[in-house]
């Protein structure tokens, strides 16, 4: 197998690959795609290439709707990067409330009789305190789920909303927790607001004018997701009269940078040593997996379908979510003789996967009919 890296991977992550695959940034024709912020949209999309895995959670670089229709399997890594983004936005919850930026910033102006000139101006830099406030947090995912219990243990009162909040996310959310009714409930009540869901048409500008006049006079908004999440102008507006006190994003953009209230950090949220590490290790073990295996966990574009391998040969079908496939698949390996040790199926919106063992090999001929079954976007066999 050959990999591709679009960006430096984390070793510890490379090395996992089994020795005799090419791993490097300029191998042609890959079967498969390492990436972090690299982005793709303009790439070829070589015949080869089987998967693309982000060493992230956010997947906005890489043409997923165009890797569908070809049967690639794009792959992310939700959670490996959780913690480290999590401590990053409790310190903004701190960089919104005491400016402590803007404070630094003025000390390094200073020439000379620093001590009397700081005593004597320190209380142009006063802030609030975040004990006793409360948090809304918008997305309890990984990330949002951990910022919501550490803030519980900083002594603030947190309300979260998240309406594909998942069994196992809400298993690990503390019970100090409350889970709000509706977007409107956090805008309405929060003291300050963090955001933690994907940039898509529905988040896209969900603070804007609109949403902002539901907020507290003086809220904090932190945005560690997507800048796609707030409108500038209208944030901007909000910040001049003091209906938003101070916005804190990993996001900067043309327009927000040098604006007074905001903090605009240059997209730090997952870079420490060990969230790099832990997104290398997890991409790497996916793409691994599936290369190897035909198993897949935590796609973005296809179903989460994995089984113990048995007999001689495994045969992988993407393909779209409409009836007959599966009997036209058994229909085609029944038709050659082959015997079927074990299966599987699943679907996720418009596409399915399906795996099946058989005992013995398969002929080129019985891939093709398979392939010309309605509905099959690609075959692999793995022996």
């Amino acid at each position: 197998m050959k990999i591709r890296l679009y960006n430096k991977i984390a070793e510890v992550g490379t090395k996992r690959f089994p020795v005799a695959y090419e791993v490097s940034d300029s191998v042609a024709d890959p079967d498969g795609i390492l990436v972090r912020s690299a982005r793709l949209h303009d790439l070829d999309l070589s015949p080869s290439l089987k998967a693309i895995a982000r060493a992230g959670a956010g997947v906005n670089n890489i043409p997923v709707e165009s890797c569908t229709e070809k049967g690639i399997v794009v792959f992310n890594t939700p959670g490996a990067n959780a913690n480290g983004v999590k401590e990053i936005v409790i310190c903004a919850l701190m960089l919104a409330s005491r400016k402590i930026m803007q404070g630094a910033d003025w000390v390094n102006t200073l020439q000379s009789d620093v001590a009397a000139e700081v005593e004597k101006e320190k209380s142009r830099f006063a802030g609030t305190e975040i004990m006793g406030k409360t948090l809304g947090v918008i997305g309890l995912g990984a990330v949002g789920g951990m910022v919501a219990n550490t803030a519980v243990h900083l002594g603030m009162n947190v309300i979260g909303y998240d309406p594909y909040l998942s069994v196992d996310a809400a298993w690990v959310l503390s019970h100090h927790v409350k889970h709000a009714a509706s977007y409107e409930e956090i805008y309405r009540d929060s003291d300050y607001i963090t955001l933690h869901v994907p940039a898509t048409p529905q988040t896209a500008e969900m603070i804007c004018g609109e949403t902002i006049a539901m907020m507290k006079d003086g809220v904090r908004i932190i945005n560690f997701s997507r800048a796609d999440l707030v409108n500038t102008e209208d944030l901007k507006e909000a910040l001049a009269s003091g209906k938003v006190s101070s916005y804190v994003t990993d996001f900067p953009t043309d327009e927000i940078v040098r604006t007074e209230g905001v903090v605009a950090i240059p997209h730090l949220g997952a870079s420490t040593e060990e969230a790099e590490d832990n997104c290398a290790v997890m991409a790497v073990d996916e793409m691994t997996d599936f290369l190897e295996n035909g198993n897949i966990r935590n796609s973005v574009n296809f179903p989460t379908v994995s089984m113990q391998r048995s007999g001689n040969t495994r045969i992988c079908v993407l393909n779209e979510n409409i009836p007959d496939v599966i009997s036209g698949i058994t229909s085609v390996l029944s038709s050659e003789g082959a015997n079927i040790e074990n299966m599987t199926n699943k679907s996720r919106n418009a596409v399915a996967y399906t795996m099946v063992d058989i005992s013995g090999d398969i002929t080129d001929g019985t891939v093709s009919e398979i392939e010309a079954i309605k509905g099959v976007i690609r075959v692999r066999v793995i022996h």
